[in-house]
């Protein structure tokens, strides 16, 4: 952990976490000493640093429940409509920092805890982080909740409460290990059970036609219990709701072994239903056709789906009987948005409620389903897209499988009379795919079953219209939008950079936090040499701090003058970080060869998770750390080059080293990043981003002026000429002799001297299987690193560009993108009026 602020530094930083006022540290002292007084039990006089998290946590949590329980009465009287956010990932990261920066509450908290004789810094690291998403899709789906209580939306995420969420990564001998992740282990103080909205979820059985409808029997039944998590807005007294669904086994599970005297088998078999919440599937833009996973997205779809009727029929003025049972109204009071495709089975559950059980019309039930639901498409990747095999939906949700032939077929009737005759457009938009295995495209239910589709930044959106979802853009272009990717500047900027924060309050208020565009007014600021001072002083100081915490944690001394040159994300073969690896071996033989010459020190960071199954991933991870194995124990280098890898990359780690880095890389091939989040947040917090024109890089440059990042390399339409010509590894190769070189140093195990054939693999995909086409921009990227160079040694013209990006960011904040997705998708309006806090009179 960092060394603990003195305490003159620790009463400067108070700008803008808010001044904390007498009485507001001894009730927070007076809250805290109560709940540890009942934390601990009887025969413990002793409290450990877990009691003191605990009992802050419970004293944080008291000041959101008045908050919570006035915001659902809130929404009870007005009956607004409601937004349900539907993701099988939630990337929450840590909850009691959040909660006291988004209450005004920390600075209190900060001096309260001080007063006894605590660290609030020591007590925020023992928080496990909620990880239960592996990436992109499951920390926007968190950042979108922030904004959506920010802005006063009456909205709604729902998800699973995985017992275990994205593994823990270990390095051993250099490789990945995965480690189970039990999050809950010690109780979870956010979270409040609410048994008596617990639902029941269907499986199996089959489907009986009748003169009084369409039956579903002789199922399983597997309960769903929600658990509710306070999601707060920004200083708004707003606080909504996150419910994640626990799976319980009914008590007659089994009971026919019971009835057999088997009873120890029954109650085991127990087990079969709960795993369906056990497990967060640990795959990032890779879909896994497992049995067990389709069960997980029914599970959440059938659960949620049940709630939001309820409350559709109940709502309004806060009645808990049923006051509405015509659903003509449903899509003027919900708008549920599918976050990819793992929610998709919302579609059919919908048409099968409305028609099976409520008995709606079937062309009335379509419509509304239609104007309920909408899509975001998060990948181009053809290996990501939901493909389930026929013969299992068959098995586990056959009523569905029904619903799906006949909305198909409507579909197709519509497509065949616009296209007479074109039999290869029909077989192409099919939601069924015909072949060996008779498969279902989920993304193409999804998008006849929404009335609005969007990609996630304008270059990826471009592409779900051109290429991705050609034919379907042809036959509705109206329903196909963009809305670009954004984060919380809350977590990302005044929670985990707090110096910058207060460097920009300073200069031009408070109301970027919820006006992120503000920061354009830092402009003025680009020459004010005070300005640019301060802000090189915030980020080395956050070097020095991140710098220690490696030394403490890794055992190893890093140069904190060096750039700090990172790269944080998945690994996967399309973000290249093999490109990130061919360059620290070009730079380490160019030290090597001249070792006197004057190099521009670097510390090379490469941080993330490989999905377990994915060896070429979990490969990489391995050449990195063999890489920095030869690099930082060469003398001829010292401290101009490290090349580390940041062990179990996750949320808490990320609000550590975003900071700290000069560097941002986002090098994914043209055409293959949707739109990527940790560009924006690096932006943000001044690092300057190497990359490609890709994602929401384009953007990026759009706002900054491409001269202000350093792209490189193909764009999109490079990259589709050299499919079309073909992409030769091997002319890379024996025209580069710096790329040669390190190949061939890969290749004969000069990183690898014990296992001289240990990464076989990687130069083998690399020379003739490489679909990202790391060669054909090698030259560019090592040309481009050049000029980063040249600029890190002038400091000053250094900051002037950082402080632009940063200026420039602020069309990167997820208050915009919520915004947009309100008024263009949800037909809502963001409400900028507070809740009237708890102790006072609502009217």
């Amino acid at each position: 952990m960092a060394a603990p602020l003195s305490d003159g530094d620790r009463r400067k930083q108070i700008s803008v976490r808010g001044i904390a006022g007498l009485g507001d540290v001894a009730e927070v002292r007076k809250s805290f000493n109560r709940h540890l007084h009942f934390t601990l039990v009887k025969d413990r006089n002793v409290a450990t640093p877990r009691d003191y998290y605990f009992a802050l946590a419970h004293t944080v949590r008291d000041h959101l429940v008045g908050r919570w329980i006035r915001t659902q009465q809130h929404y009870y009287e007005r009956d607004p409509k409601r937004i349900y956010y539907l993701s099988l990932e939630f990337y929450m990261g840590r909850t009691l920092q959040n909660t006291m920066v988004n209450l005004g509450l920390q600075n209190a908290c900060d001096e309260a805890i001080y007063q006894l004789g605590l660290d609030l810094e020591e007590l925020e690291e023992i928080e496990e982080d909620a990880g239960l998403g592996n990436g992109g899709l499951g920390r926007l789906a968190a950042c979108f909740l922030d904004s959506m209580a920010t802005l006063g939306l009456a909205a709604y995420g729902y998800g699973i409460r995985y017992e275990f969420g994205i593994f823990n990564q270990k390095i051993v001998d250099g490789w990945q290990v995965e480690e189970a992740d039990d999050w809950l282990r010690y109780g979870n103080p956010w979270e409040k059970a609410r048994p008596e909205y617990m639902l029941p979820v269907h499986f199996y059985g089959r489907v009986e036609h009748t003169p009084e409808g369409v039956k579903w029997i002789d199922t399983q039944v597997v309960l769903a219990m929600p658990y509710d998590t306070p999601v707060p807005g920004y200083k708004n007294n707003t606080v909504n709701t996150m419910r994640l669904w626990s799976a319980k086994a009914p008590n007659d599970f089994n009971l026919q072994e019971f009835n057999m005297g088997d009873y120890i088998e029954a109650v085991l078999d127990r087990n079969l239903a709960e795993n369906i919440s056990r497990v967060l599937y640990p795959n990032d833009n890779f879909f896994e056709g497992k049995e067990l996973r389709l069960k997980q997205e029914y599970f959440v779809v059938a659960a949620t789906l049940q709630d939001i009727i309820r409350r559709f029929k109940s709502s309004k003025f806060g009645c808990r009987d049923p006051v509405r049972t015509c659903f003509e109204t449903f899509p003027d009071k919900v708008a549920i948005q599918l976050n990819d495709t793992h929610p998709a089975l919302s579609i059919p559950e919908l048409m099968r409620i409305l028609v099976d059980v409520e008995k709606v019309d079937w062309d009335k039930a379509w419509e509304i389903t239609k104007r309920t639901c909408a899509y975001t498409n998060h990948t181009v990747l053809p290996e990501a897209l939901e493909r389930w095999p026929v013969s299992m939906f068959e098995k586990l949700l056959p009523r569905h499988l029904e619903i799906i032939y006949a909305l198909n077929q409507m579909h197709l009737d519509r497509v065949a009379a616009l296209y007479p005759g074109d039999i290869d457009r029909l077989r192409r938009m099919s939601v069924i795919e015909e072949g060996d295995c008779k498969r279902i495209n989920m993304a193409h239910l999804c998008v006849i079953g929404s009335h609005a589709v969007n990609g996630v930044a304008r270059i990826h959106s471009d592409i779900v219209k051109n290429s991705v979802f050609k034919d379907f853009y042809e036959l509705e272009p109206q329903k196909f939008q963009n809305k670009t990717n954004g984060i919380t500047p809350r977590r990302w900027l005044l929670l985990c950079n707090p110096g910058l924060a207060d460097i920009i309050a300073e200069k031009i208020g408070e109301g970027f936090i919820t006006d992120l565009s503000q920061l354009k007014k830092l402009l003025d600021f680009i020459d004010n040499e005070t300005f640019i001072r301060d802000v090189a002083k915030v980020k080395q100081e956050n070097k020095l701090k991140f710098a220690a915490y490696l030394e403490e944690q890794y055992k190893v001394k890093i140069n904190p003058m060096s750039m700090f040159d990172v790269q944080v994300k998945r690994i996967h073969e399309y973000k290249r970080q093999l490109l990130n690896c061919l360059h620290a071996i070009t730079l380490y033989n160019r030290i090597r060869c001249n070792p006197s010459k004057s190099f521009v020190p670097r510390t090379i960071m490469i941080g993330g998770k490989a999905a377990p199954g994915y060896h070429m991933a979990k490969m990489i991870i391995k050449l990195i750390t063999s890489i920095g194995e030869v690099i930082n124990n060469d003398p001829y280098v010292g401290d101009k080059l490290k090349v580390i890898f940041l062990e179990n990359y996750r949320v808490s780690l990320a609000e550590k080293v975003i900071p700290a880095a000069d560097l941002s890389q986002q090098i994914s091939t043209a055409g293959t990043e949707a739109s990527g989040t940790g560009n924006m947040k690096f932006m943000v917090n001044g690092a300057l981003t190497i990359g490609t024109m890709d994602g929401a890089n384009v953007e990026m440059a759009e706002e900054a002026g491409e001269e202000n990042l350093f792209i490189f390399g193909m764009r999109v339409e490079d990259v589709e000429a050299l499919d079309r010509k073909g992409y030769k590894a091997q002319e890379y190769y024996e025209s580069l002799p710096e790329l040669r070189q390190a190949i061939d140093q890969i290749s004969s195990g000069f990183f690898s001297p014990r296992d001289p054939g240990c990464f076989r693999d990687v130069v083998n995909m690399l020379m003739y299987h490489d679909r990202f086409k790391v060669f054909a921009d090698y030259e560019a990227y090592i040309k481009c690193q050049g000029q980063v160079d040249q600029l890190f040694m002038d400091p000053r013209e250094w900051t002037r560009k950082v402080i632009r990006n940063i200026a420039c960011s602020g069309k990167f904040s997820s208050d915009r993108t919520i915004t947009e997705y309100a008024r263009e998708i949800w037909g809502v309006e963001p409400s900028p009026t507070a809740i009237p806090p708890p102790n006072l009179p609502r009217n």
